[in-house]
């Protein structure tokens, strides 16, 4: 009866009880645990200088951007003076930047804290970001485009671009902006591509090949081409109307043409 209670054997070698068992079993999770929870603090844990400077320049850079613009809106809001060509398409584009700042920006710094840059706020919420970042910059981009169109006519058609003839191309241009945007931008959610993986959870525009010749031509190729052919035909249009100046201009006499003339005034005299 002694022996079956002893901890020991006859031969005065000593076995592990139960609750010795439990306790290493416990002290060994706790330390797998603590090395585990170190090492995924470690993961997420380095923030450079650096790193959190470039942080701190683009919440800086959103919240400015966003600033400037309502500051605009408004401005061409309370001033009756600006509700006209062009104020109204600088008024479009400043709605473009404000949703770019308000929507597109905030989500970006939250895919660049993310560890790795992945996308851990869903589909849908990927399908809107990447819906109005495309919607809202390729808006932004056509908006200058217009502005230039009507630089340029104001300049070459001074005669025909009446003030009435200004504001319907203007609103027409501003709806054609906008549609061809929103054309661009829903293309994915018809099933032009896939912006989401799951797997990777990469959130992403369409990679789709024709996608993105489609998108990038329409978007920034294309109104890039059209703005710098349009302000060298203003530059040219403006250097021909300074130099029919100059030619037109009334050149005053030299000093001594000035004195013959006036003897041969007084002499007829």
């Amino acid at each position: 009866m002694a022996e079956s209670l002893s901890p020991c054997s006859p031969r005065g070698q000593c076995q592990p009880s139960m609750g010795a068992n439990t306790s290493s079993a416990g002290m060994d999770t706790n330390a797998s645990s603590s090395v585990v929870g170190g090492s995924a603090w470690r993961g997420r844990e380095p923030f450079s200088i650096f790193t959190v400077l470039i942080l701190t320049l683009l919440v800086l850079l959103t919240v400015a951007t966003f600033l400037w613009n309502l500051l605009v809106l408004a401005t061409i809001l309370r001033v009756k003076a600006f509700h006209r060509v062009p104020h109204n398409l600088v008024a479009s584009t400043a709605v473009s930047d404000v949703l770019v700042a308000a929507l597109v920006m905030p989500l970006s710094l939250v895919k660049e804290l993310s560890a790795g840059r992945r996308w851990r706020l869903g589909r849908e919420l990927c399908l809107v970001w990447v819906c109005f970042d495309v919607l809202c910059c390729t808006a932004s981009i056509w908006n200058v485009t217009a502005i230039a169109l009507d630089r340029y006519w104001s300049v070459t058609r001074q005669l025909q671009y009446t003030l009435l003839a200004r504001r319907r191309i203007s609103n027409v241009m501003i709806a054609l902006t906008w549609l061809l945007s929103a054309a661009i931008s829903l293309a994915p959610l018809l099933g032009w591509g896939e912006t989401y993986s799951p797997e990777q959870e990469r959130c992403q525009l369409s990679q789709d090949p024709s996608y993105t010749i489609v998108s990038t031509g329409g978007a920034f190729y294309l109104p890039l081409c059209v703005v710098l052919f349009v302000y060298w035909k203003i530059y040219k249009a403006s250097k021909f109307h300074m130099g029919g100046r100059r030619r037109n201009a009334v050149v005053p006499l030299p000093e001594a043409a000035q004195n013959s003339s006036h003897l041969c005034t007084s002499r007829s005299l």
